[in-house]
Order: structure tokens, then sequence, then C-alpha cells
């Protein structure tokens, strides 16, 4: 057996390209067939390639191309751009007030830094049984739009996976689109997943959509991750249920049905006995919480136009953006690019090859060593960066990939006149540093719950640090400091 190198680092040479259109994509893509891979999030990409699972020749990001990121009503229908992030869905008004299972998927992603940095494409397109969109978005009839030299073609998301890590995307194709139709009156949907720890790929998932027409199911839709090849829809057992009077009964035959269908497997997560178990218990906790919903009065809810219009989160409008548009273009695989970055509100300039790590950087050309080495593949979150705002892993990121955006290190957090943040500040009072090793990442995670939410709850904040870990002690004193500095909410 081979010794594993060290994760710390990209061992792996390639030529990076960031092209400006679409159609640039397309064409490189077929250009290197199964030779590239492509970089939008890279929450899963750079750990494979760091733990020498894939070395691919080139890696192409889309992360320039204008329009892969939007949210939008076209024709009745919401389109999710390829690039949309999981935590840009999760907090997307349309979404929430139509969708409601895929609110709960994106909501049970891994970490706050994955669903920042983490695409639904990239989760769709990495094929993985355990992906946590497939069975919301399958149960709500999404459909994949994927471009192709050949132009645009369209097929049900359920078609999209063939099996375990593989899909129907050929060379110099692009999944670029996930399209849902308008829900019918009456429609509600949940997603459940159960997982060894609240930052973990599911043992089992599941989600329903249901419709309903006083006490009678009108239409149902059920899928399930991690207990096939493929994220799977369970059409046997939704036969059982349409037509039908909702009832305990009913339920628990349906659940049990569930439980039947699927095709589970003994892995390092779970046994197949469990999984059948757990699905049964996602199907019934499922259909409940569905139909509670379908059923629920929405004379508040806003119309599908107007929940359409284009909004800003409060964080989205607070925040400054910086320009959005300098490329680097190309670089070979054994070249050195010199590239500017913007840290902590000043201009460095650093030499990179394509495989240089942002981490790297920041710590070994820039000095800025608050950012600390952890895991190195994106499961400790000691080296949590803030990127235009947002929380990301630092040793996930691509140097390359980082021109043109504001990067904020713990030590911009200090003021020129040496005056710490009240963040900072906080840490220090409620003694919720100890060892230190991991407080710049939580700083920097919970800096941007902060200016995300005004008046978070003591959950909001433990749910926002649960990629944070601390091997000090537990996490009392940490979530202490960061509700002392949560503005109280205004009492009329």
């Amino acid at each position: 057996m081979n010794e594993m190198t060290n994760s710390h680092i990209l061992i792996n040479q390639f030529d990076y390209l960031e092209p400006a259109s679409l159609q640039e994509a397309i064409t490189l893509l077929a250009q290197y067939g199964n030779r590239a891979r492509v970089l939008a999030g890279g929450t899963d990409l750079l750990v494979h390639m760091k733990m020498e699972r894939i070395a691919p020749q080139a890696v192409i990001s889309i992360n320039r191309i204008p329009g892969l990121d939007r949210i939008a009503v076209q024709d009745g229908h919401l389109h999710i751009g390829a690039r949309a992030t999981i935590h840009a869905i999760e907090n997307d008004p349309r979404v929430q007030a139509y969708y409601p299972a895929l609110t709960d998927a994106c909501a049970s992603f891994s970490t706050t830094q994955v669903q920042t940095m983490g695409t639904v494409g990239g989760n769709l397109g990495n094929g993985s049984p355990a992906s946590d969109s497939a069975p919301a978005l399958i149960t709500l009839g999404a459909e994949a739009e994927i471009t192709g030299l050949d132009g645009k073609r369209r097929l049900p998301l359920e078609e999209f996976f063939v099996g375990p890590g593989k899909t129907v995307l050929q060379d110099g194709e692009l999944l670029t689109d996930v399209i849902l139709p308008q829900p019918q009156i009456g429609t509600g949907s949940a997603f459940l997943k159960i997982s060894r720890v609240a930052a973990d790929i599911a043992k089992a998932s599941g989600a329903v959509t249901i419709v309903h027409d006083g006490g009678r199911v009108v239409d149902c839709r059920m899928a399930f991750g991690s207990v096939a090849p493929t994220p799977m829809r369970t059409c046997k057992a939704e036969q059982m249920l349409i037509g039908q009077e909702f009832s305990e009964d009913l339920v628990a035959r349906v659940a049990q049905a569930v439980s039947a269908e699927i095709a589970p497997i003994d892995d390092v997560r779970s046994s197949a006995w469990y999984r059948r178990e757990a699905a049964r218990v996602l199907a019934y906790d499922g259909l409940h919480r569905a139909w509670q919903r379908a059923t629920a009065c929405y004379s508040e809810r806003p119309s599908f136009a107007e929940a359409s219009k284009e909004s800003l989160s409060q964080k989205e409008m607070l925040r400054p953006f910086g320009p959005q548009h300098d490329s680097i273009g190309r670089v070979g695989a054994n070249e050195k690019r010199l590239i500017e970055l913007r840290v902590n509100g000043q201009r460095h300039r650093a030499w990179v090859s394509p495989n240089d790590l942002l981490l790297n950087v920041l710590r070994e050309q820039l000095q800025l060593t608050g950012t600390k080495y952890g895991c190195g593949i994106g499961e400790c979150s000691a080296c949590t960066v803030q990127m235009n705002g947002e929380p990301v892993l630092a040793c996930l990121v691509l140097a390359v990939s980082a021109v043109g955006k504001d990067i904020l290190t713990v030590e911009g957090l200090q003021k020129p006149n040496g005056e710490l943040d009240p963040l900072q500040e906080a840490f220090i009072e409620h003694a919720a540093f100890q060892c230190g090793y991991c407080t710049p990442g939580m700083l920097l995670t919970a800096k941007s719950l902060l200016a995300e939410k005004l008046h978070p709850t003591e959950d909001d904040v433990r749910h926002h640090l649960r990629g944070n870990l601390c091997r000090c002690t537990g996490y009392a004193s940490i979530v202490r400091a960061v509700m002392s500095c949560a503005q109280e909410p205004i009492r009329e």
C-alpha cells in the first residue's frame, strides 16, 4: 500500500484554465475530455486531488462565466444555475416559499463553509448516491439542463444519475441549469437526513413531495439517498398513496413499502439493515411533515410572481463587493504567474503555480500565519478566511482562483490603531480562545453569522459553527462569546 502524501499540499500538477464564456468552457471540456475536471466550489474536487484519488491534467474553472450562479423565474419555472451556492439556494425567498424540501436539504449540508463554497452543480455532478440536494430536487420534479457543443438538452433529474459517481454527462458537456416547475396548489414537501455527526454525508436521506385535495392524496413523489447506487425514487410506494385518503395506517404501510423497495448496501457508514430501517422512519416522518405543510394555510405566502423579484439578503446589502472581473485566463502546469490579491484591504503580489493553495500563499508568502493548517481536507475549518464576505476554507481554494476577490484573515479584524474587534474582545472576556489554534477560524465564521443575522439565537450560533472543530474542550464559552456580540432584538 502506497504511503499517503501530505494532504496540506496539492502535489498534482495541472493546467489551470479560466474561460470567460460558456462556449469557451464547453470547447475546453471537449478538447481535454476525461483529462479535465470542472472547478466551481472545489470542496469535493480538491479533496480528491489532495488524496491522490484523481490527477487531472487540466482544471477548468467556471467561476468567471456570467449567469451560471443565477436563481431566477423564467417562463413559470425556477431556474437555478449550476454555480448557485448551497447557501444562496437555502436563503432564496422563492425556494423557502415554494420548495421547502430543497431548503431543508440545503440546511443539512456539511458545514457553513461547504454551504458557501459548494454549488448545486457540483453536488449533482459528482454523481454521489448520498447527494443531499438530489432527493429533494427529484421529488420536486426538477429537470437538468445540459449544454454541449451541439446545444442544450433537458432530462428529468432522476435520469441524470447512472451509477455511483457517474452521470449522463459526456465529454464536452456541462450541467448548466436545474429547472423546477411551479408547484400545484396544495403542495407540501420535506427532506430529512440521518448522518453519523452533523457535518457528515448521509447514512440515509429522504424527500417527499405531496399534493392534497381535502383529505385525499392527489400526487406524491418520494426519493431517497444513500440507499441505492444512485439517488432513487420509490415509485411502487408512491402509487400506494395516490388517490387515497391520507391516514396513519396508510403512511405506516407506505413507509414499510419504501424499506422493501430500496437497495442499500453495507459500507463504512452503515449497514444495509440499518438503512432499510432508517428509510422507513424517514418516509414515515417525511410524509407527515410534507402533508402538514401541504395542508397549512399559505394565505400570507407571496405569489410566485412576487416571490420571483430579485432580493438581497441583509448580508449581501451590507458587505462591500470588490470587482469580480479580474481573470487569470490560463496558467500552464509548469508555469508561475505573478498575481495580485486583495487581503485585509491591501494589495499584495505573489508568484504562484496552478496547484498553490490560498492557505499556503497567505502563510508562507504574505506571512499571515493567523490562518491555521489543520486537517488540510476541509474537515476542521481551522483555515477559514472570508472571501467577499463569505467564510471559505483556504485549504481548498486555489490561489489563482482568488484573484479579484476581497480576502479577510484574522489579522484584518484588528483596527490600524491596534484595537481589537469586539468579537475578539468577547473571546478573551469569555475565555473562548483556549489554546487559540481554532480561534481564527471561529472568529471569521462567527463574524459572517453576525453580519447575516443581527439577532441570532444560540441554536443559530451552534449550527453556524458546527464545522469549526475545537480540540480543547466544549463549545459553551465560544457560544457565549458570540452571543454577547449579537444585538438584542427590538421589543415593541
